[in-house]
């Protein structure tokens, strides 16, 4: 059998007390639960922690792995002869274990320790024995997408996750769940909202931990969102540009009709007070029409000759600044 240095693994020294094993557990466990950490070992140094941390915090549990003495991590041993002590009549001998179990009987250190606990245990020991130890539960993390209409009005997502919870004994299970949450009104592109509670499950009373969205918007066939203003581009023909024009606008709470000045240049903003998305405390952003001059495809004769009788009346020359003057 392979020794394991539980001090080691807790970054502890041998003469550790109960509370630098809880302190120490409380940090590592933190640091290496697979839900937080991005380390590729993660999971597998998180078991280990557990698996030193049950150990070492159980009053009998820890003197008997003292007795086993001081070893090499991954050195080959057995435990001296009276180490079966700890585990009542019957382990006694240079192959003793608890329970009178063989030394040969088990494949590694902690299922010893295992069998020494349900020893105890069956003989109305008193279990536990290393003082209530609670730490919070892991926060977890998820991307959700919603459409745009969603982010003006409020909506409910359901979500599948799959959370780890850490038993009495420091051992790490994977359970799914479904969680249902609301999403306000006014959530924006890129924001992370908090939902006490949802993440999971506290061990030792300790509460909850939480569940945090990342929040995306879905793209939408008309409109671009920036925080809580909303863009779209607005056509024009050449004609309603000079000309101006009436129309009607679309928005996320129906048509609105905007008069559209003469003269209007591509690329301009045309600003809708209060049309964008709602924001938490109350009004909203603005919703931005941006003017884009639009040409036929294929013009019909008369428009071709509608075109050329204006070009041919017309002395605007919209490259004017092309030309360089020589100063005087």
């Amino acid at each position: 059998m392979k020794y394991k240095d539980y001090y080691k693994i807790l970054g502890l020294e041998r003469n550790a007390t109960l509370d630098d094993v809880k302190k120490a557990y409380r940090k590592l466990a933190h640091k290496y639960h697979p839900d937080v950490s991005k380390l590729p070992d993660a999971e597998e140094r998180f078991k280990e922690i557990a698996e030193a941390y049950a150990t070492l915090k159980d009053p009998e549990k820890h003197a008997a792995y003292d007795n086993l003495g001081s070893h090499q991590a991954g050195e080959e041993f057995r435990p001296p002869p009276d180490w079966g002590g700890f585990a009542g009549a019957g382990g006694a001998g240079g192959n003793g274990a608890a329970g009178g179990m063989h030394f040969e009987d088990f494949g590694d250190l902690s299922d010893l320790f295992e069998q020494l606990g349900a020893g105890r245990r069956g003989r109305g020991a008193r279990a536990g024995g290393g003082g209530s130890f609670a730490m919070p539960g892991a926060d977890y993390e998820a991307a959700v997408q919603i459409s745009l209409e969603d982010a003006a009005s409020g909506t409910e997502v359901s979500l599948d996750l799959t959370v780890q919870e850490i038993g009495a004994d420091g051992s790490v299970r994977r359970v799914p769940r479904t969680v249902s949450v609301r999403i306000p009104k006014g959530a924006t592109e890129g924001q992370r909202l908090r939902v006490r509670g949802k993440g999971g499950a506290g061990v030792g009373g300790a509460p909850a931990g939480d569940l945090y969205l990342d929040i995306r918007l879905a793209p939408h066939r008309l409109f671009r969102a920036s925080g809580h203003d909303l863009f779209f581009d607005l056509p024009l023909t050449p004609a309603e540009a000079v000309l101006g024009a009436a129309v009607e606008l679309p928005t996320l709470d129906g048509k609105v009709a905007l008069n559209v000045k003469p003269g209007a240049a591509a690329g301009q903003k045309l600003r809708l007070t209060g049309k964008g998305l709602p924001k938490a405390g109350g009004g909203h952003g603005d919703l931005y029409a941006i003017v884009q001059i639009v040409v036929p495809a294929k013009a019909s004769e008369r428009e071709q000759a509608l075109y050329k009788e204006l070009a041919a009346a017309s002395n605007f020359n919209p490259r004017a600044h092309f030309e360089h003057k020589e100063s005087a």
